[in-house]
């Protein structure tokens, strides 16, 4: 069975069933301790570069004076105030999906809140592409991080400086095969370390701002907007590097389904933003006693001589961290798109028997591992990599407002004048830093951007094909009731269960029309299934099940799954009560259709996008594996379809 749509379908509709997703209960200590462990691995590693990056960087390099080093520290105090905790924790996480948060839920959260086609086609196109944004994330943020934290080998051991390349490789490697055996063991870990590396950070900046504390007075406005009334230029073209001090703000909101809105927001406001920003103050500190000698490395150089090793140390375990988690992340976003109908189907195998999101894809680790090492030999430092860093971060944080303006106004109800103030804001903000980093494209930005428009190229060429597959076979579907009162006294009935796939709850499937012309015979009880997979994370187990006696042996049943829900029909199909007894494997039998495409002489999309989708089509994983068919109760029966 290729990738095609037999027996599954997409809906934006149905959201009459509130159900929250079904996260063991836990303590809010513990919730919170999880979280500073995944959720804040990204934002919480931006103080290896960010800082640095800003005065460092070649293309527009700042004076390093009092006026430049506050000003940096307040648009950097300023925007994760504005950016992280006003925007994502108090405002853009309460739009939820039944619990679940990251750009393609709130994408199905909004789509179908908007009054014209039109614009709701161009909310699912933002927030496709938003999605496609955040695989360049997830290429770069491994590589950025680990090579960040590796390359304090050359502050702290100079002798090692030309091994800082080969550790990182070796280090990325490693992350990327232990991904098969699951990050269960390992996570329970990740909140102890983070916690260490947080205060470990917040004390070396503490021992060096107490020496210069003057730096708290750049937590008023004043500095930043000084700042950029001494060189507007210079001051925009900053924000390019200032963003990165920001990113993995995209994370909290993505993670949120794993631990909840307000353990996020207890972690952030009590330990994770003062922990950086004591930090970050630290590092101005250091740069106003001691200049550019401190330039290279301001980060491990809060740290005296005998500790610098074990800095090192430590803050590459909390890379590798930070680059777990977007790993993760990437698989969740992926099995979002395939439920949701933007990818074909790929193998995904569960690491876990208690925890239903912890999944790993084979496809799509090997595939981040190589772009990761590539990217890591081709750029060879953090610096060079932070160049092609933001421009993905900025992008999917712009989008991300375009349609926390749709929930505002459409879900919420919010009156234009308490929203448009609001919006301008998270606009202005956005847009600046999203501007900013559109200068970077020829420096490397341009990489997440291939990035995004190649994989949005594939996600919208699979979604339209899917689209036009089905319409097509829908076009020469007979009536069932036609079906059932010409065929259901023709032809013999054989003893068992067959249950035909279909995408479509109408019609008669194209695999059964089949089977009745070439065998001639119809089973004693046939099942018409359709999954749906619904625009919520998690569907109510006691609403699963849709049943319609159609007649004759005949029935039609509908399972309904969360985007968030693994498919798996047999044990759906256990806890199904229908006429004719309960289903028994051993006298059921599958049938599924396998679609060949043939060239149209009007096609309904690009010969080369028609091509395109031919080649995922074959190489989609098999709906027997996807939907846990059992393989000897399987019979595929072929059909060509022209698009």
């Amino acid at each position: 069975m290729s990738g095609a749509p037999t027996g599954i379908a997409t809906t934006a509709a149905e959201h009459e069933h509130p159900h929250q997703a079904p996260h063991p209960p836990q303590g809010m200590g513990r919730l919170a301790l999880g979280a500073i462990g995944v959720v804040f691995g990204d934002i919480g590693t931006s103080p290896l570069y960010a800082f640095r990056e800003t005065f460092a960087n070649p293309h527009h390099p700042l004076p390093l004076d009092n006026a430049h080093i506050l000003g940096v520290i307040s648009l950097i105090f300023w925007s994760m105030m504005i950016v992280v905790t006003v925007k994502y924790v108090a405002i853009i996480m309460r739009a939820d999906n039944k619990g679940e948060g990251g750009s393609l839920a709130l994408l199905a959260l909004v789509s179908g809140q908007t009054k014209t086609r039109r614009w709701s086609r161009g909310i699912v196109l933002l927030g496709v592409f938003a999605t496609a944004l955040f695989y360049g994330d997830s290429m770069i943020t491994p590589a950025v991080t680990v090579l960040g934290a590796v390359e304090g080998l050359a502050v702290a051991a100079p002798a090692f400086g030309s091994f800082v390349l080969p550790i990182a490789i070796t280090i990325l490697i490693v992350l990327f095969k232990i991904q098969r055996s699951g990050t269960e063991r390992v996570g329970l870990f990740f909140g102890p370390v983070m916690l260490v590396y947080f205060a470990a950070i917040a004390v070396l900046g503490v021992m060096s701002f107490v020496q210069t504390p003057g730096v708290l007075l750049a937590l008023s406005p004043h500095y930043a907007v000084q700042f950029f009334l001494i060189e507007p230029v210079r001051g925009f073209l900053a924000l390019g590097s200032v963003v990165l001090a920001v990113t993995g703000a995209e994370a909290l909101y993505a993670d949120m389904g794993h631990f909840g809105r307000r353990p996020i927001g207890v972690s952030w406001l009590f330990f994770v933003l003062p922990a950086l920003m004591l930090n970050y103050m630290g590092q101005g500190a250091l740069l106003v006693r001691e200049g550019a000698a401190a330039l290279e490395s301001p980060f491990y150089m809060l740290a005296p001589e005998g500790l610098q090793l074990p800095l090192v140390i430590l803050a590459t375990a909390a890379a590798v961290i930070a680059s777990q988690a977007v790993i993760t992340g990437a698989f969740s976003v992926t099995q979002q798109a395939i439920q949701l109908g933007f990818m074909p189907r790929l193998r995904i195998e569960h690491t876990s028997a208690a925890t239903a999101g912890q999944i790993y894809i084979p496809l799509i680790n090997w595939m981040l591992m190589v772009m990761v090492i590539l990217l890591v030999l081709f750029f060879r430092s953090s610096s060079n990599l932070t160049s092609a860093y933001g421009i993905a971060v900025t992008g999917a944080m712009l989008i991300d407002t375009c349609l926390l303006g749709v929930a505002l106004t459409r879900l919420w109800k919010w009156p234009i004048y308490a929203a448009a103030p609001l919006l301008a804001l998270f606009f202005l903000v956005d847009g600046a830093y999203f501007l900013a980093n559109l200068t970077k494209v020829p420096a490397g930005g341009w990489f997440p951007l291939l990035v995004g428009f190649v994989i949005f190229t594939f996600l919208t060429t699979w979604s339209t094909g899917r689209k036009l597959m089905i319409q097509r076979l829908r076009e020469g579907t007979m009536p069932i009731h036609i079906f059932i009162d010409s065929a259901a006294g023709a032809a013999s009935r054989v003893p068992g269960t067959a249950i035909f796939m279909t995408s479509s709850p109408e019609g008669v499937p194209h695999a059964l029309l089949h089977n009745l012309k070439h065998n001639k015979v119809l089973h004693q009880r046939i099942i018409l299934l359709t999954v749906k997979i619904m625009s919520q994370p998690y569907w109510p187990e006691a609403d699963r099940a849709k049943r319609d006696d159609l007649g004759h042996g005949f029935h039609r049943l509908v399972l309904r799954f969360g985007f968030m829900e693994e498919a798996d029909i047999p044990a759906a199909l256990k806890r199904v009560e229908m006429e004719g007894g309960a289903f028994k494997m051993m006298d059921t039998s599958f049938f599924l259709s396998r679609q060949t495409l043939l060239p149209a002489s009007h096609p309904g999309m690009s010969v080369w996008r028609e091509k395109l989708f031919s080649w995922m089509l074959r190489n989609a994983e098999s709906a027997m594996e996807f939907f846990r068919l059992p393989t000897n109760r399987v019979v595929e029966l072929g059909s060509q379809v022209e698009i």
